[in-house]
């Protein structure tokens, strides 16, 4: 592009991206020349200032595009949409571009002017810190690898840019990490190997720089890229990858940044004060200001065809590249840095505490946490206002110091913030969108609060002021540029956090292994047997439930509905979803082949699966497009007791052999209820999917039944394929009935 450009006889540059043009959800740019050697210093460019209020019923009548098509021609217009302008030529020699109007780029100027050295020259490296290339076969979570067994040497938090936000990393994805503590080099144990070995084929064609895994010397079972010296130096600034705003959080060490969430390290021995000064500049205003005009404007995420009518909703891609052009001032907001790093861990901990430790959750103990948070976020969000406000001075954006000494200002509640105050006050008066107070749920305040301390009123008035007096500081007040404090509803955070206490609480092993160590199916009605005589289990499921008019067995019921997936794979996968898992293990077949010392030629990598292969959304969630085992219990459709119309569970913690083992207790039971032959045949067909596995990973004489299992459970399968009058391959083509369609008649 730039080589291409430099070319050209650029003539004009329109900035459309504010525009609503309908399909296009990525920005948009018009650019108008001719094909020879350029002519002129300048080129007449139309940049934008905001974007369009509202979707218009007509396109052509959109505030911003007649702003554009009304003054295009016109040098030095400038309305609240566009100003219209001679860029000079250079300024569009290299990408990407800043076409921002309403003097942006004397304020970019002027940001850079005061920068007396820039990141890159501080930094010693700014990258991912690792790349699996697929993600869904490492990133399984931490309970779905305490559940198969693996060793937690090789499980570490993956950090995505999503969960980057406000100072803190919110709930990182446990993950498969296969490398030696102390030499970082591959490491492949048993448990790793083994649960990892049925996606071998494709973890070993991953390609890099146009090679595939193997290809390139690396180990099948470990990531594509690991950045081993981004490792091991413990403190890490890692930020949002792709984000609307700005955010970057200190990381002590540990955890593994995928290439969404990437790294700022600093040399080796760089002390925790430095990390915490930088990372005070890089979550300012002034740092989210320089990024946008610096970074890729990616729109809704890039989707085609979307729409926002606000600045503030569109994404943009923050690059290492990038952020090595940052210019850092002369002085850094350390203290403030400080502050709001220790309130976020703090934050972190206050909510972790209401689940973990053993303690027991409570109504109390949960409004006691939701005041303590709110405080605490309230505080945040004003040392984030002076931080921001310091900054300006850092840049030599103010010449007066606009803040209060660190922790004394007051409180602020969403909506209170000085920008916010100015928003809301053009709300009221000049009827602008009040989208932003409805999306974060924040009400308008137009009016300074007058429970703040004097001296904090009289300065949040001297900022009213100077917003409308100082250009530049009128453009970084503006919501495109300010945190938006965006989180997760409580009542969704403290649902979720009772879901997992009930459910690991539910994956104990008393539950699922008789006293004589065998594994157990158990129905929902069973398992509230035993619950009920745990009264910290009713109690949370009562506050989960948030009834008191249910019994245990419907809240259990609630509860468990969506942590299932079928155990056989003709149950939850539809017909186009069997057809690829045919030839997953087709493929299946071979590796054991090839492990044995035969040559099997190519193994074809299998097709992954889609959501539309899965018979339920839930079972896909749990499952993606591996098909990898990460729900909590094994459904067991329609296979309860003739007398119990609750759902039949297994704990997806058993191996292969104990889920066989659990399966031909559960055809002995139904066998001793009086089934028929032909209702057991689904049951069969369970033990005929498990056998292969059985006997790959259990073909020796187990310690505790002191037998083969592999031999003992293939001589179950013979006699029980015999009784229901099908071969092995008879089996594995059956399929559950179609489901009923239509009304049921009446009675």
């Amino acid at each position: 592009m730039e080589d291409f450009l430099r070319k050209q006889d650029l003539r004009l540059v329109v900035d459309t991206s504010g525009a609503y043009i309908p399909g296009h959800g990525t920005p948009t740019v018009i650019l108008v020349g001719q094909p020879q050697s350029p002519s002129g210093d300048t080129v007449k460019a139309v940049l934008g200032i905001r974007g369009e209020p509202g979707q218009p019923e007509d396109p052509a009548r959109g505030m911003v595009w007649r702003s554009i098509a009304e003054n295009v021609g016109r040098i030095g217009f400038e309305n609240e949409y566009i100003s219209v302008v001679n860029l000079p030529r250079k300024a569009l020699l290299s990408h990407p571009w800043s076409l921002t109007g309403g003097g942006a780029d004397r304020l970019l100027a002027t940001v850079e002017g005061a920068g007396f050295q820039r990141l890159g020259q501080v930094a010693s490296e700014i990258g991912f810190g690792a790349v699996t290339r697929e993600d869904s076969a490492f990133m399984i979570g931490a309970r779905t690898a305490r559940r198969h067994g693996i060793d937690t040497n090789h499980v570490r938090l993956m950090v995505e840019g999503d969960v980057t936000r406000d100072w803190r990393i919110a709930d990182p994805i446990g993950s498969i990490w296969p490398y030696d503590c102390v030499s970082l080099e591959a490491q492949g144990s048993e448990s790793v190997t083994r649960f990892l070995w049925p996606f071998r084929q494709i973890l070993s064609s991953r390609v890099a720089y146009g090679l595939t895994q193997i290809e390139r010397g690396l180990e099948w079972f470990e990531y594509s890229m690991f950045f081993t010296k981004r490792f091991q130096v413990p403190l890490s600034i890692s930020f949002a990858f792709v984000s609307t705003h700005n955010h970057f959080v200190l990381d002590r060490g540990g955890k593994v940044f995928n290439r969404s969430a990437p790294v700022i390290k600093l040399p080796e021995g760089a002390p925790e004060d430095d990390h915490l000064a930088l990372l005070g500049v890089l979550n300012s205003s002034t740092a989210c200001f320089w990024l946008k005009q610096n970074s890729h404007d990616k729109g809704i995420r890039g989707e085609g065809g979307g729409f926002t009518s606000s600045d503030w909703e569109r994404f943009y891609e923050f690059t290492g590249t990038t952020l090595k052009d940052f210019p850092l001032p002369l002085t850094s907001p350390l203290a403030r840095a400080r502050l709001l790093d220790e309130a976020a861990q703090k934050s972190a901990d206050l909510f972790g505490s209401l689940t973990d430790g053993g303690s027991t959750p409570s109504d109390s103990a949960i409004s006691k946490t939701a005041t303590e948070l709110d405080e605490l976020r309230a505080r945040m969000i004003s040392e984030q206002e002076e931080l921001d406000w310091e900054v300006y001075r850092s840049y030599g954006l103010i010449a007066d110091d606009l803040t209060l000494p660190e922790g004394a200002s007051p409180g602020i509640r969403p909506g209170e913030r000085v920008f916010e105050i100015a928003l809301a006050q053009k709300v009221i008066r000049d009827g602008e969108s009040a989208e932003w107070f409805t999306r974060h749920g924040s009400e308008l305040v137009t009016e300074i609060p007058e429970h703040w301390p004097q001296e904090y009123r009289e300065l949040v008035q001297r900022r009213l002021d100077l917003i409308e007096s100082n250009k530049f500081i009128n453009l970084l007040e503006r919501p495109e540029y300010k945190r938006r404090w965006a989180a997760e509803p409580w009542e969704k955070r403290v649902e979720k956090a009772l879901r997992a206490w009930l459910l690991d609480r539910l994956e104990a092993r008393s539950y699922w292994f008789d006293t004589q160590g065998r594994p157990t199916a158990r129905s929902i009605a069973q398992l509230a047997d035993t619950v009920t005589r745990d009264t910290d289990m009713v109690s949370v499921l009562e506050l989960w439930d948030g009834r008191k008019d249910r019994s245990v067995t419907q809240q259990l019921a609630t509860l468990l509905d969506t942590e299932s997936v079928p155990f056989l794979a003709a149950y939850r996968l539809k017909d186009s979803g069997l057809r690829k898992r045919e030839a997953w293990e087709h493929s299946w077949e071979l590796q054991r082949r090839e492990d044995k010392g035969e040559n099997v030629g190519e193994i074809r990598v299998p097709q992954k699966y889609t959501s539309a292969d899965f018979r339920k959304q839930s079972w896909w969630q749990h499952r993606g497009k591996l098909d990898v085992p990460k729900e909590r219990f094994i459904l067991y459709p329609d296979a309860g007791r003739e007398t119990d119309p609750t759902q039949l569970l297994g704990w997806a913690g058993w191996d292969h052999a104990q889920q066989a083992l659990a399966l031909n207790a559960v055809i002995a039971d139904r066998e001793a209820e009086g089934w028929a032959d032909d209702k057991l045949v689904p049951l069969v067909a369970g033990l005929a999917e498990l056998q292969p596995w059985v006997r790959q990973w259990h073909d020796e004489t187990d310690p505790t039944y002191q037998l083969n299992l592999a031999d003992y459970l293939e001589e179950q399968l013979r006699g029980r394929a015999h009784q229901v009058g099908m071969t092995v391959e008879q089996l594995g083509a059956w399929r559950p009935p179609a489901a009923r369609r239509g009304r049921r008649p009446r009675s």
